[in-house]
């Protein structure tokens, strides 16, 4: 009943700590684009892909008790992080374990900024394109954040590194 809850307290353990509510969303859509068995829905939002579905599963394993959401002032925002608490570890019981590949595919995210995963999941967003037109559209959606060609290589990059990690 809740075992898509408990694949989100397994990815949280196992990238130990996620700094960030859109570092989270772009991570969870990003693996699930690598074919790791997510089932939350996604659409293109401000921000990138977003899932209003991970948002409340996030909300509901806090208020469980099994994700310790942490905040911290930064002046112009409040930054969240979140980590499994012990409660949380022994919910873990109830998840499939995980992909042979899914901790090297979260540890290779996690150390990326949020800013390079909203450029990778948007990407993603529209890989049923061609690369040009993949480039052309991020450029339109993302206007304000001013990708500059060197970030689109890197992204691609990227994203080329990650598929070696995917569910075949």
């Amino acid at each position: 009943m809740l075992s898509e809850h408990a694949k989100i307290v397994q990815f949280i353990s196992m990238a130990n700590e996620v700094t960030g509510r859109k570092k989270l969303q772009k991570m969870i859509y990003i693996a699930k684009k690598m074919n790791f068995p997510f089932a939350e829905k996604y659409e293109l939002h401000m921000y990138g892909p977003y899932s209003e579905e991970l948002t409340l599963r996030i909300e509901e394993l806090c208020e469980m008790g099994f994700l310790a959401e942490q905040c911290t002032d930064k002046g112009s925002y409040v930054q969240y992080s979140y980590q499994v608490t012990g409660e949380g570890a022994g919910f873990l019981e109830m998840a499939d374990a995980a992909h042979a590949m899914l901790g090297t595919c979260i540890d290779s995210m996690n150390v990326k900024s949020s800013r390079f995963l909203e450029l990778v999941s948007t990407l993603l967003y529209f890989d049923h394109l061609d690369k040009d037109e993949q480039i052309a559209k991020v450029l339109i959606v993302k206007n304000k954040l001013n990708f500059s060609a060197e970030e689109m290589t890197a992204a691609f990059d990227f994203i080329s590194e990650i598929q070696t990690y995917a569910v075949q």
